[in-house]
């Protein structure tokens, strides 16, 4: 099975804007008071206010106003800012661990579905340092979003970036355990539907989908997008894969002078990461016979594409690993658009190799 091209993704929504005038939001009558905002605010800084203490060795100078305010923020630091908020009642995420108290965004969606008026509040910490309140409400039938950005100050104290309220066309929480919304009004740079994962991954499934799966596009590549194995591996060569397999392999990006890859570096790493041969690669991969090497080909990634996320797995009497892997899909508003089986193999030295790829499409309708 392959997976299909997807129909163009169309513009997209953003949460914020400089000035409350925001030219984005809704012409409609807002949900909250003056007074809920000012609260809200009020809010979302003592949160900042109580975690600014892990933010203090990051802390830059002569900041731009649209920046967070911080350099060099770690996926630890994130984690660390999501518990401490998480332990103070408040409902907290990022990207890369579990949401603290995600029965409060399960209890909203509750209320909505029985039609009670509700709201709740995610503070969202982001790969910037910046960590944005984005509140819910649900009120005479309508749902809303306003959202506070927080940057951070040379003095490391928290301020307001930015405040905005936008209309939410839909939301949805999945059988798994995805939260997805989308906004009324779309604008360009941005994702059709917004998510978080409110139900808890395991660290082992999380360290398997970086290790594994993180970096292969379902759209862009064929590793993913097809059945294969050692019979036909050589199907899902492209000159791009090895943009890809690098940075899997090295946790760098090639520099972006690169033009011609000495073709003993290029071999020695495919023929570690897939079961296919030099030969292969030398006929499907760009091989120049005249230098030797083989031409650099960046891998251009759809935007907003589905990824892989390693859900469960099986450790083999072989010493191979299966993943078992979905493709979350949220601009398609689904968390389970396919279905892989991938079969890995690690070596001693820290590498591996992908053995197969088996693949289901699911129903993008999906409940």
């Amino acid at each position: 099975m392959t997976v299909n091209d997807p129909e163009p993704s169309g513009e997209t929504s953003e949460e914020s804007t400089e000035e409350p005038e925001n030219p984005f939001a809704s012409n409609s009558a807002d949900l909250l008071s003056e007074e809920e905002k000012e609260q809200l605010q009020n809010t979302a800084l003592a949160a900042a206010e109580s975690v600014k203490e892990l933010y203090k060795d990051s802390i830059i100078a002569d900041t731009a106003h649209y920046s967070s305010g911080v350099s060099e923020f770690t996926s630890e630091q994130r984690k660390a800012v999501v518990e401490q908020l998480g332990n103070d009642g408040l409902v907290s995420a990022a990207e890369d661990t579990n949401m603290q108290n995600p029965e409060k965004v399960e209890a909203f969606y509750t209320d909505y579905l029985n039609g009670q008026e509700s709201m709740v509040t995610v503070f969202d910490v982001q790969r910037d340092g910046l960590i944005g309140a984005v509140t819910f409400v649900f009120r005479k039938g309508r749902l809303q979003a306003y959202y506070v950005g927080i940057q951070w100050k040379e003095d490391g104290t928290p301020e307001i970036q930015s405040i905005s309220t936008n209309n939410v066309a839909e939301i949805k929480l999945t059988e798994k355990g995805y939260f997805i919304y989308a906004y009324e009004t779309v604008i360009a740079h941005g994702c059709i539907r917004q998510y978080w994962r409110i139900s808890p991954l395991s660290e082992k499934c999380r360290e398997l989908t970086k290790k594994y799966i993180s970096g292969l596009s379902y759209l862009d590549l064929e590793v993913l997008a097809k059945d294969w194995d050692s019979s036909n591996a050589g199907d899902i060569l492209t000159p791009s894969l090895y943009d890809a397999i690098y940075r899997i392999h090295t946790g760098k990006i090639l520099p972006s002078d690169t033009r011609m890859i000495p073709a003993e570096e290029y071999e020695n790493i495919m023929t570690t990461f897939f079961p296919v041969t030099a030969g292969q690669l030398r006929e499907r991969c760009g091989y120049d016979e005249g230098s030797g090497s083989y031409e650099y080909e960046k891998m251009h990634v759809t935007q907003y594409p589905p990824f892989g996320e390693v859900v469960d797995y099986i450790e083999n009497a072989d010493g191979t690993i299966t993943l078992i892997v979905d493709g979350v899909w949220p601009d398609r508003n689904t968390d389970l658009a396919f279905r892989n089986t991938v079969v890995v193999q690690p070596f001693e030295d820290g590498t591996f190799r992908y053995l197969s790829n088996s693949l289901e499409e699911i129903s993008p309708d999906r409940k």
